[in-house]
């Protein structure tokens, strides 16, 4: 970060007044929030308010790596965005408003998937990571970066009614994988589209984040280094866990075995895209899926969802067994136990525990529908509505 000598414009005094007059951050504060800057990956509920607050507090330049469009159901909690928003790129509408909230800030709006492919060269020309996503993969890909290029990684998670934030940096501390050296089984953490989460708390969740990256920028207070913060919204408590680096960390340890940026969809457990080994899960796309049903295969279609979630929305000619019953109703499946069997839930995590399990009963045909009926909604039957 440089520290320009050239005073402030005067609109920028007015502007940024009440920074000004506190005396821990003063003209010399805010000359190095206008020459800083994030990176946000996600513009989702933890990415919107951060990026907000962030722009309005003058941070220099703010870049936004997704790759998603605006759904309707986004707008519960994804504040950026209006109803007249919905199917444009998230990163375009990001870039619109918080240029208009506060044209000082350069908004680099970057509609690409975070891998291993582009996450080093993406992050060096930032001074701080903001980690907003809501998949494990991503979680580990963005700590491992930073750990590579020595940056920063303000971190946040959700997921129903709670959430978590904390300052990931080992130059100064633990960093995420000395918390969580393995990801979970999958499957076994929904997702907040399966779960739910209340639509207030990745604002709560993100003002932290916000808070810490505005202090790390400027030298204020102390961060997060070795401390989480669980919030509880229901009971609206905080609890503060302390965190030791781990010297047996592969990443950031002693004697670390982690060098290079690797496979995360693999070390994260996520299936293979194709296969057709005992027991390997089978993705198939809601496209190939389409043309089967059309060309007169007619995979047996089987939905795992919950009964709410069938009322809103289904695909036509499926059988319906929630997840939760799966095992005790797996009867009802012998008919389609040497047939192509697709099942679907709504992104796909539930369907991919079903099919696992049916793999296991014998049902070699057992295959998982890739993005769930949320997949089928947007690339084949627009009809079926999205929730």
């Amino acid at each position: 970060m440089s520290h320009p000598e050239t005073p402030l414009r005067p609109d920028q005094f007015d502007r940024y007044r009440r920074h000004l007059t506190l005396p821990e951050l003063g003209l010399e504060g805010q000359k190095k929030l206008l020459e800083s800057s994030v990176l946000l990956i996600g513009a989702g509920g933890l990415g919107c308010p951060t990026a907000q607050y962030l722009a309005a507090a003058g941070v220099g330049r703010i870049g936004l790596v997704d790759d998603d469009v605006v759904s309707a159901s986004n707008l519960q909690r994804q504040i950026l965005y209006s109803t007249h928003d919905i199917g444009r790129p998230k990163v375009e509408v990001a870039e619109e408003r918080l240029t208009g909230l506060n044209p000082d800030v350069a908004i680099e709006g970057i509609r690409a998937r975070l891998d291993s492919s582009n996450a080093l060269e993406l992050f060096a020309d930032y001074d701080v990571i903001i980690d907003g996503t809501d998949n494990f993969p991503t979680r580990y890909l963005t700590n491992d970066a930073c750990v590579l290029l020595g940056k920063p990684n303000v971190h946040g998670s959700i997921f129903r009614f709670e959430g978590q934030a904390s300052v990931f940096d080992a130059r100064y501390g633990p960093c995420y994988r000395c918390l969580y050296p393995e990801p979970p089984p999958p499957g076994a953490v929904p997702s907040c589209a399966e779960g739910g989460v209340l639509g207030i708390l990745p604002g709560t969740i993100a003002l932290v984040q916000a808070t810490e990256t505005v202090k790390l920028l400027t030298g204020l207070g102390r961060p997060l280094y070795g401390r989480l913060l669980h919030y509880d919204a229901l009971e609206m408590s905080w609890r503060e866990f302390k965190m030791s680096k781990d010297p047996g960390c592969a990443l950031c340890g002693d004697a670390p075995s982690i060098k290079e940026l690797i496979d995360y969809e693999g070390f994260c457990g996520m299936p293979a895209r194709e296969g057709t080994a005992e027991h390997e899960l089978v993705q198939t796309a809601a496209a190939d899926l389409a043309a089967r049903r059309v060309a007169g295969e007619d995979p047996f279609l089987l939905d795992v969802r919950r009964a709410d979630e069938r009322e809103t929305a289904t695909i036509e000619g499926s059988h319906w067994i929630p997840l939760d019953e799966l095992e005790a109703r797996i009867g009802e499946l012998i008919p389609a136990k040497d047939a192509p069997l697709v099942v679907y839930c709504h992104h796909g995590a539930r369907s991919e525990k079903a099919v696992r399990l049916l793999l296991e009963r014998g049902f070699r045909g057992a295959e998982n529908l890739d993005g769930g009926i949320e997949a089928w909604s947007l690339t084949v039957d627009p009809s079926v509505p999205r929730y």
